[in-house]
């Protein structure tokens, strides 16, 4: 019993884990960042992998994202809770 349990929960964490992923990128489609950005492949910006392996490891990479996001990039300007979860869903690629 105890195992079926345990298989159950950690099936939930993955699904709740999957659907946060794609929150967030449905997230940074509605702020407008696909327009300019792709997950894998480089388009006007680059791609959301390359800019998760470039902040890496940086201390305050997220808070610099972030200040950039909700300055205005691009036209868009998404609000700081949206910019927050987007940058970590970004920076979760890496």
């Amino acid at each position: 019993m105890r195992k079926t349990i345990v298989i159950i929960a950690s099936a939930a964490l993955g699904f709740a884990a999957a659907s946060a992923g794609l929150a967030n990128e449905d997230l940074a489609k509605k702020s407008g960042c696909m327009g300019c950005h792709d997950v894998n492949a480089k388009k006007v910006g680059p791609s959301f992998k390359s800019v998760a392996e470039k902040y890496k490891g940086k201390d305050g990479a997220a808070d610099q994202l972030v200040g950039k996001l909700t300055k205005g990039h691009g036209g868009k300007k998404p609000s700081a809770d949206d910019a927050k979860a987007i940058v970590d869903w970004i920076l979760g690629m890496a």
